[in-house]
C-alpha cells in the first residue's frame, strides 16, 4: 500500500498519490489524513480536520436519536368485577395509547377472595383484547405476577401522533364540507 486516492479538504479529487506525498500535502494545511475507504482496490483518503470531522459525526448522532420515537410503556389498571362504563373509558384509554404508538401493559388486581375466580380477569383481558385488535396485537400473553394478572398489548403498524390526528380530523373536515 504505497499509493491511496487522495481527495482534499474542499472535497476534489486530486488524484492517486503516494502516502508521503499525501502526508506532506495534510500536514502544509495543518490538517490530517484519514483514509476513509480501506477495503478499495486503491485505498481512498482524505484530507481534513479529523477532531472537527468527530465532533460533526457526534452532532448527527444525536440529532437522530432527538428525532427517534421512543416507544414508552404504559399501565391501564383493572379490577376483575369492573363496571361497564369503566370497562368503556379504560379500553378508551387504550385505544389512544395504541394509536399514539405506545406499549401498554393492562393488569387485573385481584383482592381476598377474588383470587378464587381468576377465569374473571381472563375474561376482562380477553375482552379487551377483542376490542382493540383493530390497533393492538397482544405482545405478552395475560400471565400471574403475584396478585396482577398482566397482558402486554403493542400498536400494529404506523404510529400516529396528536399531530398528525389533528391533521387527519382537519382533513376529514374539509372533505365533509365539499
Amino acid at each position: 500500500m504505497s499509493e491511496v486516492l487522495l481527495i482534499d479538504d474542499n472535497g476534489v479529487k486530486i488524484g492517486v498519490t503516494k502516502i508521503e506525498d499525501a502526508l506532506r500535502m495534510a500536514e502544509e494545511r495543518n490538517l490530517d489524513l484519514v483514509e476513509v475507504a480501506p477495503q478499495a482496490k486503491v485505498p481512498v483518503c482524505r484530507i481534513l480536520d479529523y477532531g472537527k470531522y468527530r465532533y460533526q459525526l457526534q452532532k448527527k448522532e444525536k440529532d437522530a436519536r432527538k428525532k427517534q420515537k421512543g416507544q414508552t410503556l404504559k399501565e391501564i389498571k383493572m379490577r376483575p368485577k369492573i363496571d361497564e362504563h369503566d370497562y368503556n373509558f379504560k379500553v378508551k384509554a387504550v385505544m389512544n395509547f395504541l394509536k399514539c404508538g405506545h406499549r401498554v401493559k393492562v393488569s387485573i388486581f385481584f383482592r381476598g377472595r377474588e383470587m378464587a375466580f381468576l377465569d374473571k380477569g381472563r375474561n376482562v383481558l380477553a375482552r379487551v383484547v377483542h376490542d382493540t385488535e383493530s390497533l393492538g396485537k397482544v405482545e405478552a400473553e395475560p400471565r400471574m405476577e403475584g396478585r396482577y394478572m398482566r397482558m402486554m398489548l403493542t400498536p400494529l403498524g404506523p404510529t400516529k401522533t396528536k399531530e398528525t390526528n389533528k391533521q387527519d380530523k382537519n382533513q376529514e373536515e374539509v372533505e365533509q364540507s365539499e
